[in-house]
């Protein structure tokens, strides 16, 4: 059996950045961020607003499926997801609620939850902890977006009932108070460490993203729990034997939650 040393133990909110935010390091000036300045830059031209149409919109949807997630390029992985690949298999996965689950939420509004969750990621892009973005200032972004997407954008495609519904499933998402939005942010965690295993497993376990496993102590609902230890089981089996590093959530009698940062040493 292999040998496991606790290298760290961190609060879990610790883990992500802590980097001072400078915004000369994301806009280039200390120009305020404005979705205005983002739209007006789009290769396909700026989107018509007021359309009564829309394929605007449609075409804003494109940059979802061209700007990747930004998380992984750091271990080396320059041809990763897409955003649009992360919500789509998200999207799939909320069909598979368990029994236990699905007869207590409302399936079909947790897959347009799904589909929408990181829409404003469009204009706004994938933004990463390690950039340092103070967590107010990246809302502030994204709430703005949706707001310019569903009033300029799609206000007046069939009298703005489509658009306001997305903005309300949206925030409804962003709040994280009802329980299908619990379950989205499950699925949410649960679909990136799969696809961490998947990249693993794609390198025949030359990088290791043990890192991202960190997410693991934020899965709340029961059932979700289920899905990600067999994920985690299905990790340790992959790099059975191998060093890898992995997170392991505690939980303490007062319901706190720590991370033990653990080394599985190689077998010898």
């Amino acid at each position: 059996m292999a040998d496991t040393k606790t290298e760290r133990t961190t609060a879990c909110s610790e883990v992500q950045s802590q980097t001072p935010w400078n915004p000369d390091s994301i806009n280039g000036s200390q120009k305020l961020w404005l979705v205005e300045d983002v739209a007006a830059k789009l290769t396909s031209g700026p989107p018509i607003e007021g359309s009564k149409s829309p394929v605007p919109f449609f075409h804003i949807l494109e940059r979802l499926k061209t700007t990747p997630r930004a998380g992984w390029r750091r271990f080396g992985v320059t041809q990763g997801e897409s955003i649009s690949d992360h919500m789509y298999r998200m999207a799939m996965m909320t069909l598979f609620a368990p029994k236990s689950l699905a007869g207590k939420i409302d399936v079909a509004r947790c897959t347009k939850m799904a589909l929408l969750h990181d829409i404003a990621e469009a204009m706004v892009g994938d933004i990463t902890p390690v950039e340092g973005i103070p967590k107010a200032e990246k809302n502030r972004r994204e709430s703005t977006t949706m707001d310019y997407l569903t009033k300029n954008v799609l206000g007046n495609v069939d009298d703005g009932k489509v658009a306001e519904e997305m903005r309300e499933i949206w925030q409804e998402y962003e709040d994280s108070e009802t329980l299908e939005s619990k379950f989205v942010h499950d699925i949410d965690k649960i679909e990136l460490i799969l696809q961490m295993v998947e990249y693993e497993r794609a390198n025949a376990c030359k990088i290791d993203l043990g890192e991202f496993s960190w997410v693991t102590c934020r899965i709340i609902i029961p059932e979700m729990k289920e899905w990600t230890k067999t994920i985690i089981e299905e990790r340790e089996e992959l790099w059975a034997g191998s060093e890898h590093v992995s997170y392991t959530a505690i939980e303490d009698p007062g319901n706190h939650y720590t991370l033990s940062l653990q080394n599985h040493a190689a077998n010898k």
